[in-house]
């Protein structure tokens, strides 16, 4: 019998008790629990990746259900099942447009966690000081200390910033709360909080500083996502079966498979790779006859919301930045959030390398490839859908030259701040065109093709056809076109069997538009 895929729930209860495929984390979660040198941790993940069913599997653990743990990891390691009294707090659902209605939807939230936990509540302190309260009064009851759990502890700040002043003012009282598990360390057993963005200047960090931060720890780079080996031993049986709906060997499948959802590395040298969670449960559960957006289809965190609409983003390379520090990586000041911060953590950006004490970031997978480039055609065309991408796109397919240079004119002409370079290069102007192409899904893209005499600008490639660009500033398009020739990088597809079309484009280096084009149709 083929194994059950759950792709809407993130309840371990309801996963084992429903006999659902559940990727066995609990041996890095038994070495997390059992530490005696540590007990108080945070991990940043980008939003759907596991975050969640993670805390449920802890709730569970702690309150000693070993029933739903059997045949898993942890079953077989020293471990004592006692039950303790936890707190479990999530605030992903936190939202707010001012302060007063944060502070209601805040307090109402942390109330509920405390009363149903058999606390009592005193409306005259603030819901921090009834968390300190709660806390000492669970472990005298207990006498045991307390598991806290904390899910999305930064999403109220996400949420709020489009309004700085809100964020700021929402991260001072959220601060008041965290800093209560500094204040009460001495009776807590455990204390894991997630997140999707590291706000250092919240007091969970400034102050807390025997907090663990896992989040670039080689030991745990694995611990949310799927490995490829965790897929092969899980998810075998179905992926043969997606393999052969799709109609590819199953060697075929597996290495498309990588290329679309397994791209992310959340660690400096251990450069193991994982898949994003969300993706594979939803392209395995449905099975369909082609890979699809699954993941980035759920829609952007708010943080990675707020950057599309309020940055320009046509200068960046987002294949390949190199250069980035650590603390490029976390948000300092909400006035002056880095690019890089937002969309690493968001999930659109990943580490490709880490050397000399920088990072190397880059865009994980196909999936994330395509949906984020759809973003910045959005932002370039300023239009809220893809209409523009579908017409130009299905132009070049085509080969409807007339409407497809049209199109790219129009969407040069658009970009009021263009490429920003003093010395405006071929490529600033190549990765726009890349952009757009991969972004549509229709086209297998290379920039810089290399070939025996030198690399080809950009080649698009169909299961029809060909399009070999060649891109000069303050040139012509002809000279384009003769370079296309005279360097034979149409050769290696001469024979495929397809159409090869070769592009000649010019560009006014001043003006940054489009001032001329020109198409020819290799001849076998």
């Amino acid at each position: 019998m083929e194994p059950r895929i759950a792709q809407d729930t993130a309840d371990f209860r309801e996963l084992r008790e429903k006999q659902c495929i559940y990727v066995d984390k609990t041996a890095q979660l038994h070495a997390l629990a059992c530490d005696p040198t540590r007990k108080l941790y945070f991990i940043s993940r980008p939003r759907r990746f596991g975050k969640s069913l993670m805390l449920s599997t802890l709730e569970c653990l702690f309150r000693g259900k070993r029933e739903l743990f059997k045949g898993l990891a942890i079953d077989k390691l020293d471990y004592d099942w006692a039950e303790y009294p936890i707190l479990c707090f999530s605030f992903a659902g936190v939202k707010a447009k001012t302060l007063e209605a944060f502070e209601a939807d805040f307090c109402f939230r942390v109330k509920k966690v405390l009363t149903e936990a058999r606390c009592t509540w005193n409306d005259a302190l603030s819901p921090g000081a009834n968390f300190n309260q709660a806390i000492t009064d669970l472990a005298k009851q207990a006498g045991k200390p307390v598991v806290i759990l904390i899910d999305e502890y930064d999403a109220p700040v996400s949420h709020a910033l489009a309004d700085i002043k809100l964020a700021t003012d929402i991260r001072s009282e959220l601060s008041d709360f965290y800093i209560q598990i500094k204040e009460c360390a001495a009776d807590i057993r455990f204390m894991m909080m997630t997140g999707v963005t590291k706000f250092t200047q919240l007091s969970v960090f400034s102050a807390l500083n025997n907090l663990n931060n896992l989040t670039l720890d080689d030991r745990y780079a694995t611990l949310l996502g799927y490995t490829d080996d965790e897929m092969t031993t899980y998810f075998e049986p179905t992926m043969r079966r997606h393999a052969e709906i799709m109609g590819l060997s199953y060697e075929d499948y597996r290495e498309k498979l990588r290329w679309w959802y397994n791209g992310y590395r959340f660690a400096r040298w251990n450069t193991t790779k994982v898949y994003n969670p969300c993706a594979i449960g939803k392209t395995l559960g449905a099975c369909t006859p082609e890979f699809i957006g699954t993941w980035t289809s759920t829609g952007l965190t708010s943080a990675v919301f707020h950057y599309f609409a309020n940055n320009q983003l046509a200068d960046q390379d987002y294949e390949n930045i190199e250069g980035v520090f650590e603390e490029d990586l976390d948000v300092c000041e909400l006035e002056n959030i880095l690019p890089t911060a937002m969309l690493y953590q968001g999930g659109y950006l990943t580490i490709k390398d880490y050397r000399n004490g920088t990072f190397t970031l880059g865009i994980p997978d196909e999936e994330v490839r395509r949906a984020f480039n759809a973003q910045l055609v959005q932002k370039f065309t300023g239009q809220s859908d893809n209409r523009y991408l579908s017409i130009v796109s299905r132009a070049l397919m085509g080969a409807d030259f007339a409407t497809f240079f049209g199109k790219l004119s129009d969407l040069y002409a658009h970009l009021a701040y263009g490429p920003k370079e003093d010395n405006v290069q071929e490529f600033s102007f190549q990765r726009i065109l890349y952009v757009l192409l991969t972004s549509s899904g229709f086209f297998r893209v290379t920039a810089e093709d290399r070939q025996s005499h030198g690399r080809a600008d950009l080649v698009a490639e169909t299961p029809e056809r060909v399009f070999i660009f060649e891109l000069k500033v303050d040139g012509t398009p002809q000279e384009a076109l003769a370079q296309i020739k005279e360097k034979g990088y149409a050769e290696p597809y001469r024979h495929s069997g397809k159409e090869v079309h070769l592009i000649g484009l010019s560009f006014d280096g001043k003006t940054r538009r489009l001032t001329g084009t020109v198409a020819d149709r290799l001849i076998s």
